[in-house]
């Protein structure tokens, strides 16, 4: 029976029924439902709204139900109309009238809402242990290549030296940054909607404070119109989960690039590797290029929250039945993207020869030449203007840097020593950024080394 039975006078249409049905979706949150239910009820008893023996019933009646369904013994039926009809429709069969007293002081909207905080908090809490997983793997990496040499890029041209390592440790600070901003909103998240109701609250003496506190929240909303309309939280986590993947996308671009033959940086393992079904030398990183293009599917995720909000008056309306397909499509996506791409990270292999030999080629030391020239008094500007012209010289002699010869250098500017080829190899170069942040190896490590306390 339909919760809302005895104001119509016939039974739904089928495909009115289905369309209307959310158990396909919903059913996901049953746990947080019955403990949901289990507080209420203790509530309700306290405030001697229930008897306590009624009371007692519930509670008993609703743990039992919660194990069979986790154990598989009690299958939630796909007709019902949500998961808080099937349960509360399942505890009435097996209680009798007590059963039905569970309602009281209840709405379904009120529920819904309660149901999804739960679950999200959830949610965040383990999405917050996988990135710390990810942090961890990345700042282990960076410590172990913390002087392997490879240029830095600006418009995906060489630009300066810096390590490895150093670039591994920049998509640690944003997932760092990710798990601050889920952090963030679960925070903002944690205000407890039971006892809203429908939207007015109710006429019956409830403890709403007692019922946050059991059901593990900071406090109860203080709006009950906001308590059932409210979808901000959902926006929000998408909006962080979009971010998020829009740093998992950045560094599966990168690899997609450093895999190719044209960089050659690293390699994948075959576990985390297809091939081609025509051409047999390919080794592609489809892992990667996956969760680049689900990274989309999240944005998607956002962009029907927002739209299905944007026009909803005051309080709850159906429309916001759409916020747990989106909201739980985007933390399933994560989720999914983040299962292969941290085992993906942690067994690829780095080439650092070629990363070396493409530091060499592409003039990345020219600014520490022109730096040079400033030690010897010259103004920046006029360095900079020299350092080009030798740099030319070398693209039209095809050397480098590091090969031409000092007369060369002594043509352009007469401040040029021998010393420059000291000042000017690679390695020196990187271990000279010592500035807070620079990617010397020295610092490459203590970064490495706080990042992994923040995780602790």
């Amino acid at each position: 029976m339909k919760l809302w039975a005895g104001r119509f006078s016939k039974e739904v249409d089928k495909k009115t029924n289905d369309f209307n049905s959310s158990i396909s979706f919903d059913a996901r949150m049953f746990a947080e439902d019955i403990d949901g239910s289990i507080a209420h009820a203790k509530m309700l008893a306290k405030q001697n709204i229930i008897s306590a023996d009624d009371g007692e019933k519930i509670v008993a009646g609703l743990e039992k139900i919660k194990a069979e369904i986790a154990s598989g013994e009690l299958v939630v039926d796909p007709n019902a109309e949500d998961i808080h009809t099937f349960i509360e429709g399942e505890l009435t069969k097996r209680i009798g009238s007590a059963g039905k007293r569970l309602h009281t002081a209840r709405s379904r909207n009120d529920q819904v809402a309660l149901d999804i905080r739960m679950y999200l908090k959830k949610e965040c809490d383990a999405l917050e242990k996988t990135l710390k997983n990810l942090v961890k793997v990345l700042a282990e990496s960076a410590r172990k290549y913390h002087d392997t040499v490879m240029p830095g890029y600006t418009h995906l041209q060489r630009a300066q030296p810096i390590t490895f390592g150093h670039h591994l440790l920049a998509y640690a600070e944003m997932f760092l940054r990710d798990i601050s901003r889920l952090e963030d909103a679960k925070e903002r998240m944690d205000v407890c909607p039971i006892g809203s109701c429908a939207l007015a609250g109710t006429t019956y003496n409830l403890d709403r404070e007692f019922e946050a506190k059991l059901l593990g929240f900071r406090e109860p909303c203080a709006n009950s119109l906001d308590g059932v309309s409210d979808r901000d939280f959902c926006i929000e986590l998408a909006s962080v989960l979009s971010i998020l993947m829009m740093h998992l996308s950045r560094l599966s671009e990168e690899i997609i690039l450093w895999c190719s033959w044209e960089f050659k940086f690293v390699e994948l393992d075959d576990a985390f590797s297809t091939g081609s079904s025509i051409m047999p030398q390919k080794k592609n990183p489809d892992i990667a290029e996956l969760v680049r293009g689900k990274a989309g599917r999240v944005y998607g995720d956002l962009m029907t929250l927002l739209a299905f909000m944007k026009g909803l008056p005051l309080a709850y309306n159906k429309d916001m039945q759409e916020d747990k397909e989106a909201i739980f499509d985007a933390f399933d996506t994560v989720n999914v993207c983040l299962s292969a791409f941290i085992p993906m990270i942690e067994t690829m292999s780095v080439i650092d020869e070629n990363m070396k030999k493409a530091a060499a080629g592409g003039f990345i030391n020219a600014t520490d030449c022109a730096d040079y020239l400033v030690s010897k008094g010259l103004p920046f500007r006029d360095a900079y203007k020299a350092t080009g012209e030798l740099v030319a010289v070398c693209i039209e002699q095809g050397k480098t840097l590091e090969t031409l010869e000092i007369e060369e250098y002594k043509k352009i500017c007469d401040l040029f020593e021998d010393d420059v080829f000291e000042k000017t190899d690679l390695r020196k170069c990187v271990s000279e950024r010592k500035t807070y942040g620079g990617p010397a190896p020295e610092n490459v490590i203590e970064q490495a080394k706080r990042v992994l306390e923040k995780i602790r």
